[in-house]
């Protein structure tokens, strides 16, 4: 007996739709990915009344979070065991991934932060942090956690210029909203006929606009830290983050166009009613019209997924290329002579900017109306070719944004011009040893120029993609911008160290005596910390408002950093303040700035700090200091303070450490 079964048309439609619709839901084929955990702060006890409204905490959170992308809670009666947090799900996530996601989150919180009074954890999907002090509405900048796709962009120079281009206006779009509106936005740009680029930025709902913009350009300046010239990457901060890729890893908010029909998903027409029968379609009919429809989503759906992870996933090894930069692969920077000359007015004293050891240094005006630098190497310069060749390969592969951007050179004949973005407020000399203009810099402003001094040299030392010794860090070389914003200049003395190599020795010294490290001035030894140590002499100029060289024999102290430690030793930190701060500066982070400057000032260069502890020191008030040794004096040394700044000794060595570079993620933790 055969078993008849009758569908019309119009009862089938919805039963195809729903098929496909719940294979084609991507959300299922993907399951959180966890990212990275920090906990932080002092230790609770077990089933403290702080651990058990974490607890409650993060029963509200995982309840708000099936009607909502983003909450915040308080739980606690006293302000001992009061406990604060929030969550915040990605922008394209709908209401069940989001919940999942806060669920997964909080579980593991529970579990890694036990007694912690301060966690956060990254997930793809969302973020979950909590507290015991008060942070909503508040930009939080760490812990900061980087994560980079291993394989190289082909062209690096080209590809990071329209990837700060596509993130700045994705987070200008993010951040026009205002308090409580999902601050969350994403763009593409297209980097080739073939490839695209992908970017996301999204802040907290708390922050308002201002502090959301601020917060974001915190982390695409972070961005050269983690991931310069790779395929992909994100910073995550408590508060913001951003990431960008060459596939699409977020689901578009624009309503895709509807698909052209294809003969093979189209039904046949229902039977004319003078056909006889039934007017239904047997069961066979149904089957053999569903099944491989389905079957065909299905495969579809696997290869998407099996495509999306394989791209998420895809690690290959780091692809050097050369070994040694090589001038060519920066040729496309090349700026004609002609172009120069017409844009100074064929260097016109009256747009020349001032001199440099290496030459003099013009203003510009290019044809398009952009303002440029000019640095002009003199002929009879100590620069030749390889001076010149470093400076470009070096500068032309940095893009931090305290690090002076390099848009070009000319090598014609016997010229050799750098082409530099112009910085209205010149270098730091100008303003900070002038007693008219010093005025300018409150401490304010000169606490943020010390911390974008420190980045931009952990960005060198740590971030770049080759370690660098920039050799002579001092007051002109450090650029202001509108803003008063610090950018590091002048690279030509500047050594690229190999990966695996700390340190190096030289017969040639180069630099500016008095910023000089005593081990590199002495015996041609060169390290990341004797940019430390210059740093640290910058650092006291900054807070002092004096030259270190202005101390010589005066105030009865040989230099600046022998009179920055009679005055610590005495208790007397404040009287090395430059006297228009004394009443209107912030006495703690004076006092930690002098601390700071005194580490990286000691004799020895296992003793100082490295850059990036030095931006830890600064950022964070919790981070305990070591006491400081007496700093290196030249004097004590035997060194004649009539040194000249050449000096020779004997033939360079080089000395290497290895260490391993090939780190898949990077972050930086709050202090327990």
């Amino acid at each position: 007996m055969v078993m008849q079964v009758s569908m019309t048309m119009a009862s089938l439609k919805p039963v195809l739709l729903m098929i496909f619709l719940s294979f084609f839901n991507l959300e299922t084929c993907k399951a959180q990915v966890y990212l990275y955990h920090n906990c932080s702060g002092s230790n609770t006890t077990a089933n403290s009344a702080y651990q058990l409204n974490t607890r409650t905490l993060f029963t509200s959170l995982t309840s708000n979070a099936s009607s909502a992308e983003f909450s915040n809670a308080t739980v606690g009666a006293s302000s001992s065991d009061t406990v604060r947090g929030l969550f915040m799900c990605r922008g394209d996530m709908s209401a069940a991934p989001c919940q999942q996601c806060v669920v997964n989150a909080t579980r593991r919180l529970l579990s890694e932060c036990a007694l912690a009074k301060q966690g956060v954890i990254w997930y793809d999907e969302c973020m979950v942090r909590y507290s015991n002090r008060s942070f909503f509405s508040t930009v939080d900048t760490r812990p900061r956690l980087g994560l980079l796709n291993t394989a190289n962009i082909t062209n690096q120079e080209s590809f990071m210029s329209l990837l700060f281009k596509t993130i700045n206006e994705t987070a200008d779009e993010a951040s026009n909203f205002s308090v409580g509106v999902k601050k969350y936005a994403t763009k593409q740009a297209n980097i080739s006929a073939f490839q695209t680029l992908y970017c996301l930025a999204q802040c907290t709902q708390d922050l308002s606009r201002e502090d959301c913009r601020r917060c974001l350009s915190g982390v695409i300046g972070d961005l050269p830290w983690c991931c310069q010239g790779k395929q992909g990457g994100r910073v995550l901060y408590p508060s913001c983050n951003v990431r960008y890729e060459l596939y699409p890893f977020y689901h578009s908010t624009a309503s895709p166009p509807a698909p052209s029909p294809s003969p093979s998903l189209l039904l046949p027409p229902p039977p004319s009613s003078n056909s006889g029968g039934s007017s239904g379609i047997s069961a066979g009919t149904i089957v053999a019209i569903v099944v491989p429809i389905a079957v065909a989503v299905l495969i579809f759906i696997v290869g998407i997924c099996f495509l999306s992870r394989r791209a998420r996933k895809k690690q290959g090894p780091v692809k050097e290329g050369k070994t040694a930069y090589d001038i060519s692969t920066v040729e496309s920077l090349q700026f004609d002579f002609g172009t120069i000359e017409a844009a100074t007015n064929k260097f016109s004293v009256d747009n020349k900017l001032g001199e440099g050891g290496f030459g003099e240094v013009y203003k510009g005006t290019l044809s398009s109306g952009q303002e440029i630098a000019v640095k002009r190497l003199s002929k009879s310069s100590g620069q030749g070719g390889e001076e010149f060749k470093m400076e470009v390969e070096v500068v032309a592969k940095l893009q931090h944004r305290n690090l002076v951007r390099l848009l070009g050179f000319c090598l014609q004949g016997e010229e050799k011009i750098l082409v530099y973005e112009y910085v209205p407020n010149k270098s730091l000399d100008y303003i900070l040893f002038d007693h008219e203009r010093q005025r300018e810099l409150d401490w304010a402003r000169r606490y943020k120029i010390i911390g974008g001094i420190a980045r931009g040299i952990q960005y060198l030392h740590e971030d770049s993609r080759l370690r660098i010794i920039h050799r002579d860090l001092k007051a002109s070389n450090v650029l202001l911008d509108r803003d008063m914003n610090p950018k590091i200049s002048d690279f030509g003395m500047a050594r690229i160290f190999g990966v695996d190599q700390t340190q190096g020795n030289t017969s040639r010294i180069v630099g500016t005596y008095g910023y000089m490290a005593p081990e590199y001035a002495m015996h041609g030894e060169f390290s990341v910390k004797s940019d430390v140590y210059s740093f640290g002499v910058l650092l006291m100029e900054i807070i002092s408002g004096k030259k270190n060289s202005s101390f010589y024999q005066t105030d009865g102290a040989e230099d600046l950093m022998s009179y920055a430690w009679q005055l610590w030793k005495d208790g007397a930190h404040l009287e090395l303040v430059d006297p228009i701060l004394r009443e209107s500066c912030n006495q703690n982070e004076v006092i930690r700035s002098i601390h700071i400057g005194l580490l990286c000032v000691q004799e020895d260069p296992d003793d100082r700090p490295t850059m990036a502890t030095i931006v830890l020191m600064l950022d964070s008030n919790t981070v305990t200091l070591p006491t400081p040794k007496r700093p290196a004096f030249f004097v004590h040394s035997g060194t004649d303070t009539n040194m000249p700044k050449m000096l020779q000794f004997d033939q360079s060595t080089t000395k290497s450490i290895p260490m391993s570079v090939n780190e898949m993620s990077i972050s930086e933790m709050d202090p327990r």
